[in-house]
């Protein structure tokens, strides 16, 4: 089975990407936020986001949503087990995005090393304070090269490029 992760942090989109590109309605485990999470969205996942797409040669590729929140993290290595790579989502309305990355790029480490991992900038049209070139800077600086695409997690075809994008960094 293919299996696609979906990860970064709460708010960053990795639900409604799902969503975008699903063949069929996303399975979710949202419930209602009870903690600081609360002031930037009313429901959170605290399991999973589970759905599919079919690629255009019939192969079936699974997309897994990770929770956002570290105190889930313990999801994060179950989800990653069979996974073939990881789209990861950094919100660039947050106040520190370069922070956001350099914990979820840790946090994943070790599942990017054995697969591969290209980056999604979502909420660009709510703040574009830090554009691409901040992020492949800060990337080449951990002497990482991965592939940056500036996202809105809305668009199926925003999504796609990402999970093209993955699949093409697997097959080299």
């Amino acid at each position: 089975m293919d299996k696609i992760i979906f990860a970064g942090p709460v708010g960053a989109g990795k639900t409604t990407a799902i969503g975008a590109i699903s063949e069929t309605p996303p399975v979710g485990t949202d419930v209602a936020c009870t903690d600081d999470t609360i002031a930037l969205k009313q429901t959170t996942t605290v399991a999973m986001d589970y759905s599919y797409i079919t690629l255009q040669d019939g192969t079936r590729i699974h997309l897994y949503g990770t929770p956002g929140q570290d105190r889930f993290d313990f999801m994060w290595q179950i989800l990653t087990k069979g996974g073939i790579g990881l789209v990861l989502l950094i919100n660039k309305d947050h106040p520190q995005p370069l922070q956001q990355l350099e914990f979820y790029l840790n946090a994943f480490a070790e599942f990017i090393k054995e697969t591969g991992v290209v980056i999604g900038l979502t909420k660009s049209d709510l703040n574009d304070h830090h554009d691409i070139a901040s992020f492949q800077n800060y990337l080449y600086e951990r002497e990482q090269v991965y592939p940056v695409f500036d996202v809105d997690a809305r668009s199926s075809d925003d999504v796609k490029i990402l999970v093209h994008a993955l699949l093409a960094v697997l097959n080299h």
